[in-house]
């Protein structure tokens, strides 16, 4: 094994008898544009709907349930995607959540989570890990489309308004401290939750109010 580690370390670093540099450096540029323009064009399939509900998992569960809210159905015909609301744009982000991802597909592999029965003995597991990424780089996805130095406070209903100008504002709140269920079911949350109230995620009050904007 050594001596085969050897014999070829002295290969990679002999100089060429049959190529000239220009060459080489041609060819490893073309190569490297090559290289970076599938491997985009891989990652960013990794990106679409398609791809996201591909498995029957996805599309049957978490896909289904989309369908009945505003982030799918609106009046201004604008619907997200998966990777809109859970893979932010920005690259260094973008790469850490694929690298991250690569546990889903493990899941899917073994089939950790098959049927819908499943799904639902796992869904608090899977929001609250969900919840916590997000509050821990500032709800960046939900950055994708809602920007808030382009919010018209005039156009959003009082509650909605106050809660933007001082929490949000401030950076003592982010988007999903109050928009936990806005795209997916919530799941059971135990006796002690009450929607609406301060710090948690309070999903009906904040449906009803984006559907009758």
């Amino acid at each position: 094994m050594r001596r085969w580690l050897w014999r070829y370390w002295r290969l990679l670093t002999r100089p060429s008898l049959h190529f000239s540099l220009g060459f080489l450096t041609l060819g490893g540029f073309i190569a490297g544009v090559l290289f970076w323009g599938g491997f985009n064009t891989a990652l960013e399939a990794t990106n679409t709907q398609q791809f996201c509900v591909s498995c029957h998992e996805m599309e049957r569960n978490p896909l289904q349930e989309m369908q009945d809210t505003i982030h799918y159905s609106n009046r201004s015909g604008v619907r997200a995607q998966c990777a809109d609301c859970h893979v932010p744009h920005d690259w260094t982000h973008k790469m850490a959540r694929k690298m991250e991802a690569s546990k889903e597909v493990w899941g899917w592999v073994f089939g950790s989570i098959r049927t819908e029965e499943q799904f639902e003995a796992k869904r608090r597991v899977l929001a609250e890990r969900e919840w916590a990424r997000l509050k821990a780089n500032d709800s960046l996805e939900c950055r994708n489309c809602h920007e808030f130095e382009h919010m018209d406070f005039t156009q959003q209903s009082s509650r909605a308004s106050r809660a933007h100008s001082t929490s949000l504002a401030s950076g003592e709140a982010t988007c999903i401290d109050c928009h936990k269920g806005i795209a997916h079911e919530l799941p059971d949350m135990g006796p002690d939750f009450q929607a609406g109230s301060p710090g948690l995620p309070g999903v009906d009050s904040w449906v009803a109010h984006l559907e009758r904007d």
